[in-house]
């Protein structure tokens, strides 16, 4: 077969794109690369253990430590911690630890939901955006500055007071705006990704643009995905327990971690330390966690490139 053959060249193409996303290449060293990098920074694998051990808190701990999170008791109101309760009450009289394994099982499912519908959105709007490039791709950008530009706290505020937020629509909300730096760094990659020579011979062989998008550079950015996803939860769990604290986010019937720290804060001066500092601490270690490990990635993807 001859090295012009077209079919030569869209197979090469085909091997191309997969090497660049780590699957085949060397034995798939790119990928032992990236997690050989990973298991060395001991702050991210601390940092996924932490995650683990947090999901599993919320998930699975009700079905262990059985507690009444939904009925006011003010006979055992705001009690200190004890052999009863683990880490006190509430003044509502609800049990802390209880209360923060339901609140992280809010706090993470809109976590978890928009880091991951914020970043696949991103993603195919950037990869779009960097593709196409011109006067199409500055149009796109341009909507992303706006974006970018809009104080998000003060319109969330504004529109907490239009309407009644659930789980579903804060996740809309956050959503909304949390795919603008996605969108942004996948159209960096684009840019780079659509001059390369498996590209033009994809090109060549009359393949599609939403070929080329899906099949090509959509997979090259696996490690701006990965990174991005974990930031993205991030934030969405602090955005979440800010709007908590401020009063604007779930109803006071939803527990979440920045209700319980909002709520905590009344009582602090009469000194019922343990309504605030133990949803305080997980809210730090959650946010931290998750930057650990998007810190981790960036640093073994970072790697891989430079030992391709």
């Amino acid at each position: 077969m001859s090295i012009n053959d077209p079919r030569l060249l869209f197979e090469l193409a085909e091997q191309s794109t997969v090497a660049e996303g780590g699957e085949i290449a060397e034995g798939g060293s790119p990928w032992r690369i990236v997690l050989r990098t990973f298991a060395q920074n001991k702050l991210a694998v601390a940092g996924a253990v932490l995650i683990v051990a947090l999901v599993l808190f919320s998930f699975l701990g009700p079905l262990i430590y059985h507690t009444n999170q939904f009925d006011d008791n003010i006979q055992i109101t705001n009690q200190a911690p004890s052999g009863a309760h683990w880490l006190g009450t509430d003044q509502s009289g609800f049990d802390i630890l209880g209360r923060l394994m339901a609140g992280g099982k809010s706090s993470l499912e809109v976590g978890i939901a928009v880091g991951l519908v914020s970043t696949i959105f991103g993603l195919i709007y950037g990869a779009i955006s960097g593709y196409f490039g011109g006067v199409f791709d500055s149009v796109l950008m341009r909507i992303v500055d706006v974006g970018l530009a809009i104080p998000i706290v003060f319109l969330f505020i504004f529109m907490a007071e239009i309407f009644k937020p659930d789980l579903t629509l804060l996740i809309v909300l956050l959503t909304v705006f949390s795919w603008l730096v996605p969108a942004r760094l996948v159209r960096g990659e684009a840019l780079t990704l659509r001059t390369r020579e498996y590209v033009q011979a994809v090109r060549g062989m009359g393949g599609g643009s939403w070929r080329i998008i899906v099949n090509h550079l959509i997979p090259n950015t696996i490690g701006t995905i990965m990174v991005t996803v974990t930031f993205q939860v991030a934030d969405a769990i602090l955005t979440l327990a800010l709007l908590q604290y401020l009063g604007f986010g779930l109803p006071p019937t939803v527990p979440t971690w920045g209700g319980m720290l909002s709520d905590g804060t009344n009582f602090l001066q009469d000194g019922y330390w343990w309504e605030v500092y133990p949803a305080l601490i997980i809210i730090v270690l959650a946010v931290v966690a998750f930057n650990f490990v998007g810190d981790a990635l960036q640093d073994a993807f970072d790697v891989r490139l430079q030992e391709k």
